[in-house]
Formats: C-alpha cells, structure tokens, sequence
C-alpha cells in the first residue's frame, strides 16, 4: 500500500492489485470443490493473464523506470521499486503454481487413472506409437536453429512473443553446442492422447513427444548426451502508431502488429532445472536483464491447457447449465413487436446470446427496418452479428458500424472484420481520434404508421457470442424514447466526430461520466447529513482511478454507506479509519467471468440504477466513448437488484479485499452455502 502524494489518500498499487486478482485465480485451482480438468483450465488461465500482464503492465513501467526523481513524485510511486516487488510475487505465485500442478492436481489425476506422462516415462509400446507420431506430425514442421558461441557477431535469433522454445544442449567430449527449437503449438495440438491400457489413461505433451525423439532432429551429430530446456520469452506488446482515423492508420497498425513479436523483452521464463552454463548463454548471447528472469517449471504457455482433453468423463468438469430462456420473450415471434410492450433483460451466460442474434437477423429482413447503428469491440471467431450485419446491407439498409480497431490483442481480427464488412456493404467508421469507442450499444430505426421509431439493445458486455457463454453481463432491450433518442444522438454525435452533454437518461464517456458519477456520490452525501440513509452498490471489474477513489472516501467520511464488488483490480483500501470505515470489497472469482458493471444508489428510497461499460479506470471515465444507462422498467429492477442481493450474500466464491491482500475467502456462520452463480441461475430458471 502507499500513498498518494498530491491528495494524501491510502491506494493499493494497481499492478499489485492485479496481481492480488490472479491470485484469486490461482486459488480456484487449489480448491479441490472444483473439478479437477476445470482447475486445470485455472491453471491456464493464470498462466495466460500473467503472460498479458508483463506484455502490457510490466512494459508500461520498465518505460517509467529511468524517468527523473520529480516524475516519480508526481506518479506517487517509485516504477523500479514497484518492479521488485512485483517480481517477489510472481516467483512466489509461480512457485504455488507449480506445486499445484506437480504435486497436487497431477497425483489426483493418476488416482482417476489418468496418467500426464513425460519422455522419461515412455515404455516400449508407447514409445513406439509416440516416434511414429513425431516422424509423421512433428519433424516435417521443425527446424532446429544453430547458435553461434558468445564471441559470435552473428545475432541471436529474434525469439517470437510467447512461444515455446527448446534451449537445446549437445555435449561430444566435453565441447557443447546450443540449439533453439521452436515448439510448433500454432500447428499441431499440445496433447497426444495414447492408446489405453487396462483402463489406464494416458496423455503426452507435445514438448515431451520432442524431447523423446531428439535423437530424430539432431542425428547428423555427434554427441554424447543431448537436453532441453523449455524456455518462453514474453514482449512488449504495446502498439507505437499515429492515431490518425485512415486508410493509414490500418496500414500503420497492420506494421505494428507485426513488430509486436519483436517487442522489447520483458521476461524469460525459464525451466528450472537449466544449467548455469545453459541460462548464461541465453542471457549474454540476449543481452538481458537479470530482472527478466523468471524460474518456472518444465512446461510453459500454460494457456494451453484450457483445451486439455477429458478423458475421464463429465465428472472431472463443471455439470452443464442449459441457457435459460427470458421470461415472456420469445424467439419464435417478433423481438420489436414485444419490445413495444415492455423493456427486456438478458443476464448473460446464464440466458442465451441468442436473443440478440435474433434482434440483428430480425432487422436483417424486416422490410421497415431502414437503418441499423452499433459498436463493435470484441467479437467471436465465427460472428453471426458480423453476417446478419452484412445480410442487413445487402437486404439495401444503411449499416452504419463503429468498430474499434484498437482492441488489444484483437486488433488484427477487428481489421479482418472491418474488411468483410466494407465488402459486403456496411459503412465502418474504425474508431474516433484519439478515443477508443468501447461502448456496448446497437439502434435500430424502423419506419412505423406514426413515424420513425427505434429499437436500442445497451449491454455491458461485448457483441460476442463466444464470450456470451462465460462472461456474466447484461444486456437490455428497450423502445423507451428518453434512451432511443439519447443513443440515436450519440451515434449521430460519433459519425461526425463530435461528443454531445446533457443527455436525458444516458451518462457518457468522456465528457460527463465523471461529472455525473460525482452528482450521484453527492446525492448520497446530502441523504446522509439530513439524517437519512444514504448508500450505493457499485459493481464492475477495476476500480483504479484515483479522484474517484478520493470521492468514495469523501462520501464514507460523511457517514454513506458503500458496497463494492471488484473482480479485478482495487486500488481503493477499505477499513481504513477516516477513509473508508464504511466501505467494503467484495470479488468473486467462479465459473464464470463476472463482467456487468452495476452501479445502485440509495437515493432518498428511490433507488437509482444503472448498467455500463464502463469500468471506474480513469481510461474509461476520461479516455474512452462509454455509455452507462438507467434502468426504468420497475420489474427489471427489481431483477438486477435481486441478482446484486443474491452475490452479496455468497458464502463459497466471494474474498475479501482488505488492506492485507490475503484474499480471505468470506465466509458466514450460516450453515445454508450460498453460491452466487450457482444461486443466479436456479433465480433466473424458476422465475421463467
């Protein structure tokens, strides 16, 4: 914990937080309540977040390191020291990793007759089944690299960002020779399932099938003894381009892409158990710092293992839950005729995606639809909402999409998307200068007897049907004309370029939401001093932006009450006397991906509720196009608000977020489990 220098207020670092947050990821592969191939995927997922945050995080702060000492003060901390620290917990967290995954989840496989097996550990049969598997499937896709000695002025080959790589070892009397080989996980899968053996079950890694059949890729040398290391190279994967909205800035961001595999290294993880002399020449021959280094075990790129094979039955995974269908609204009739007669909520994953495919395909062919607006963010490999778009244009309505091109990491699919779209007739306006639009927003104009009239679907998640299935979001149909009339003047707002105030319902970023989110933390404020009881419910991912923080601890100090629950990312200190005496902070980490953001407010007994986009980071407040949306109809209300009751009193998923950082596990001397996930969805299944 440190504090801010300029406001003098107690903050969590927001790289430690994050960090804190992977823990709790961590700690869903330590629970044996969860099934064994689903902690597996934990572990994957772990791994793959940490791989996201030394590209982006740790890369951000080793720019910030050499800035002079008055930068730092204004910063409110030190990027060098915040460095070491993070370096302390990643090797204590991948310590915890694989000890996880060596000594515990891979002994309780073999007590399921499920046996992860390595090169060593190869009989004759099976090793047989495994050299005919790499000579067919593996060798042609190898190419070994030789490397030169230290004194070499060859360069060291140019390793790719986040692939696997062998540091290979050959040893003939005494004289050693190095090789680099790249694991070919892009082409062929990581798991080779073996042929079974009295009901035993056996898995190889790729990695292992290799190291098995060295002798196969290494034969026209002599040698004595060969040996590999795994070893994984993470980059800078920040993008360095002009933010002109172009033609160029496609071709600019396609340049950047392709040197984010050549970004400056962050880390190398590393296998263990690598000879001093091994790990010395990797390091001299790449010229890194010893601060890059992390030990790791035998295996890297965990992410793998979300698609590790089951081969032990439904079990070892989490029991299916079929998407529910929403209460009264129904697929087989007209979405805009029974939006007319009500607003409607789907509470992903828990309902189905499918509502909002059929709202698109809907528009696609009705003959009064004339013209259909959304934003795109992030979106699934095989979109359906990209081809009802595109079937839309070419049924001749004007499709106008606003689609983000600087979506981290999704950025060379956005400009695929953004090709097949212009192709097939819709208008795309790829981002606005300087802002990323990341709003979750489609309108749909439809010419009726009495005029125009317009269909809005709001959401707090992304226009994606793969991510529908495991993020927990909202996502709201509505013909009210205080929100249509708003989203239609945004949208207008967006193809010029311009940014509007004063909406009705809506509060947008980045002109208002911090204006308005203050009124509303003011409001409760006022409840408060006239005696009343003032207090707010505040739901998202991140919470990191330091006025807001500021505000929070203003309104606790006036005595409102504040209940936060945070998936990720906490830079606020709860229970800290004269700051947030009354503030809690809650996150569950499940099954499931909690994603919606949810803000309630007391309001006098009037509640106030609003879904959003919109993340409390100053990015999304003051750096990004965001929309957050009241809700109005009084029976989703009472939804949404039964939902935020149902997580509020989870006893198995929820932690605690305190100035400790331990992540206890809240608990209650109940003895009813409350699960909240679990709870949602039998909530949602017997209401419809």
């Amino acid at each position: 914990m440190f504090t801010d220098v300029k406001r003098k207020i107690p903050l969590i670092n927001r790289e430690i937080s994050w960090l804190y947050f992977n823990e709790r990821v961590l700690q869903e592969a330590a629970d044996k309540t969860v099934p064994l191939v689903e902690r597996l995927r934990f572990l994957a997922i772990f791994s793959s977040n940490l791989d996201e945050f030394y590209r982006v995080r740790v890369a951000t702060l080793n720019r910030l390191v050499d800035i002079n000492s008055k930068t730092k003060t204004m910063l409110g901390f030190n990027p060098r020291k915040i460095l070491n620290e993070i370096k302390n917990i990643v090797v204590r967290l991948e310590r915890r990793f694989d000890y996880l995954y060596e000594q515990e989840i891979i002994k309780e496989l073999e007590a399921q007759k499920i046996f992860i097996i390595n090169d060593q550990q190869l009989n004759v049969v099976r090793g047989t089944y495994v050299r005919e598997y790499f000579r067919k499937q593996v060798l042609p896709t190898l190419v070994p690299i030789m490397l030169e000695g230290e004194d070499s002025l060859k360069p060291f080959p140019e390793l790719k960002d986040r692939r696997i790589y062998f540091i290979v070892k050959l040893t003939f009397r005494k004289k050693v020779k190095f090789a680099l080989v790249e694991i070919p996980t892009k082409i062929i899968s990581r798991f080779l399932i073996l042929p079974e053996n009295n009901g035993l079950k056996f898995i190889i890694l790729l990695d292992d099938i290799i190291r098995y059949c060295l002798d196969d890729l290494f034969f026209i040398f002599e040698y004595d003894t060969v040996e590999a290391y795994s070893i994984q190279l993470t980059r800078d994967a920040e993008l360095d381009i002009d933010a002109d909205i172009s033609e160029k800035f496609v071709d600019a961001l396609m340049q950047s892409l392709q040197r984010r595999d050549k970004g400056r290294p962050m880390r190398l993880l590393y296998d263990s158990d690598i000879p001093l002399d091994t790990l010395n020449h990797l390091v001299s021959r790449m010229r890194l710092d010893s601060d890059a280094l992390i030990p790791g075990g035998r295996y890297h790129n965990f992410k793998d293992f979300i698609d590790f094979p089951n081969v032990g039955g439904s079990s070892l995974e989490y029991p299916p839950m079929p998407q529910l269908r929403v209460n009264n609204l129904d697929l087989g009739r007209s979405i805009f005729s029974q939006m007319t007669q009500r607003d409607y909520l789907v509470s992903l994953p828990y309902q189905s995606f499918d509502y909002i495919v059929h709202f698109l395909r809907e528009a696609a062919i009705d003959p009064k639809v004339k013209e259909i607006d959304i934003c795109l963010y992030r979106l699934a490999e095989n979109s359906s909402v990209i081809n009802a778009l595109i079937n839309a244009a070419q049924n001749g309505k004007r499709v106008n999409c606003l689609l983000e091109l600087k979506a981290r990491f999704d950025e060379e699919a956005n400009i695929y998307w953004r090709n097949r779209l212009v192709e097939g007739g819709v208008n795309v306006n790829i981002g606005v200068v300087q802002y990323k639009v990341h709003a979750k927003i489609c309108l749909v104009t439809r010419r009726e007897k009495n005029g125009l009239m317009y269909y809005a679907n709001l959401a707090t998640g992304n226009f994606n049907e793969k991510t529908a299935k495991i993020y927990c979001d909202h996502s709201l149909f509505t013909v009210n004309p205080l929100i249509t009339k708003d989203i239609k003047r945004l949208f207008k707002g967006l193809e010029k370029q311009t940014f509007h105030r004063s909406y009705k319902a809506i509060i947008t970023s980045p002109l208002e939401t911090r204006q308005l989110l203050y009124q509303l933390i003011d409001d409760e404020i006022e409840v408060t001093k006239s005696g009343r009881k003032g207090y707010m419910i505040l739901k998202m991912n991140s919470l990191s932006d330091e006025e807001m923080i500021a505000k929070l601890y203003e309104a606790n100090n006036a005595g409102v009450t504040i209940q936060l629950m945070i998936r990720g990312m906490c830079c606020l200190v709860p229970g800290q006397e004269g700051f947030s005496e009354h503030i809690t902070v809650r996150s569950i980490v499940d099954r499931y991906l909690e994603h919606a953001r949810v803000w309630i407010f007391g309001n006098g007994g009037e509640e106030k509720i609003y879904l959003s986009s919109a993340d409390l980071m100053t990015r999304n407040i003051d750096r990004r196009i965001e929309v957050a949306f009241p809700i109005y109809d009084v029976d989703i209300r009472k939804e949404i608000r039964d939902i935020i009751n149902i997580q509020l009193r989870d006893n198995t998923k929820t932690r605690e977020i305190n100035q400790m950082n331990n992540n206890r596990y809240i608990g209650t001397k109940s003895k009813i489990r409350h699960r909240a996930q679990e709870d949602i969805y039998n909530y949602l299944k017997y209401k419809s």
